[in-house]
């Protein structure tokens, strides 16, 4: 995946009807939590293999299994088929999202992601405490 000029808002105003208040939202929450850090679409494809549109917040750099460089996202917000995904990219420096497994609320949490149906299945306060905790640690 690689940063791309597409605006987020764009992206955002692209979203079926049904997930785009949700998306909206999380992202005006998320970017007040990351205002002074990066906001920009990332496209390609993605870990899974799947082509991917993710709002990116912030920047991070680590070296990867191959001993590259690798330029990433502290926070990422996108629309997935049938839900939706934040994946929190400071797992690396000692954030483990499992141990928020049973405070977010109804919601699957992987080890840098966070699945959920729509934004009243979880707890909004605990998941911006994981934004405000990875922004802290990619510093």
């Amino acid at each position: 995946m690689e940063k791309t000029k597409t605006s987020p808002d764009s992206y955002i105003a692209s979203l079926p009807e049904a997930s785009r208040d949700d998306i909206e939202k999380l992202d005006q929450l998320i970017s007040k939590v990351m205002s002074d850090h990066s906001r920009v679409m990332w496209e390609g494809v993605f870990w899974s293999g799947s082509e991917q549109k993710i709002i990116g917040y912030g920047d991070l750099t680590y070296i990867g299994s191959n001993k590259k460089e690798v330029e990433w996202f502290v926070i990422g917000l996108t629309l997935q088929k049938n839900y939706i995904s934040v994946y929190v990219n400071a797992v690396e420096r000692k954030l483990n999202l499992v141990d928020y497994k049973d405070k977010l609320g109804k919601a699957k949490v992987g080890r840098s992601s966070i699945g959920f149906n729509s934004l009243s299945d979880v707890k909004i306060d605990v998941l911006l405490e994981l934004v405000k905790k990875a922004k802290e640690l990619a510093v």
